[in-house]
C-alpha cells in the first residue's frame, strides 16, 4: 500500500470514530488488532474489546465527542495522527459525576498497517489535561500539591 493510502485509511477510521459508527473498523482494522492504550488494561486491547470499550466508557461519558484532524503523517507501513477531541461530560467520569462541561484535549496515535488493514495502534492522549477540565483548576492543583508532599515525604533524606 502506498503512504497516501494508508492514511485514507487511518482517516476513514476515524470517520467512524467522529460518526460514532465503528462497525466501519471491522473493515478496516486486522483480526489480529492490537491497541496499546495506556489507559486500558491489558485484557482490554483487541478489536472487539476497543469498540466496547470506547462505546461503554467514552460515549457513555462524551455522547457528542468528536475529533478532528491536526496533523497526519506516514513512514513506511506506519501512520502518525494528532487529532483533538471536543465533548460535553453528560456521565459519570472517574468518579465524577457529569458537569456539563465542555471539555477538549489532545491525543497522538501512531497505527501500524499490513496489506491494508490496522493491525496496532498506539495511543497518547493529555489525559491530565482532560482530568483538569472535568474537575476543576482548585481541584486538580491542591490534587498536585498533596502527591508533591507525599513524594517529599517519602524521599526525604535526613
Amino acid at each position: 500500500m502506498s503512504l497516501e493510502e494508508n492514511k485514507s485509511i487511518v482517516r476513514r477510521y476515524w470517520e467512524g470514530f467522529n460518526a460514532h459508527d465503528l462497525t466501519v473498523w471491522d473493515d478496516l482494522c486486522s483480526n489480529l488488532f492490537s491497541n496499546h492504550d495506556p489507559g486500558m488494561s491489558l485484557a482490554v486491547q483487541n478489536l472487539h474489546d476497543t469498540k466496547k470499550h470506547v462505546f461503554t466508557a467514552l460515549l457513555d461519558v462524551f455522547p457528542d465527542i468528536n475529533s478532528t484532524e491536526e496533523e497526519i503523517l506516514a513512514d513506511g507501513d506506519k501512520v502518525v495522527t494528532r487529532r483533538t477531541f471536543t465533548g460535553t461530560q453528560q456521565g459519570e467520569f472517574m468518579g465524577m459525576a457529569a458537569t456539563g462541561r465542555t471539555v477538549q484535549f489532545t491525543g497522538i496515535f501512531i497505527d501500524r498497517l499490513v496489506s491494508g488493514k490496522i493491525e496496532e495502534q498506539w495511543v497518547q492522549y493529555d489525559a491530565m489535561g482532560l482530568l483538569h477540565q472535568v474537575k476543576g483548576d482548585y481541584l486538580v492543583l491542591a490534587e498536585a500539591q498533596a502527591a508533591r508532599a507525599a513524594c517529599e515525604a517519602a524521599y526525604r533524606y535526613d
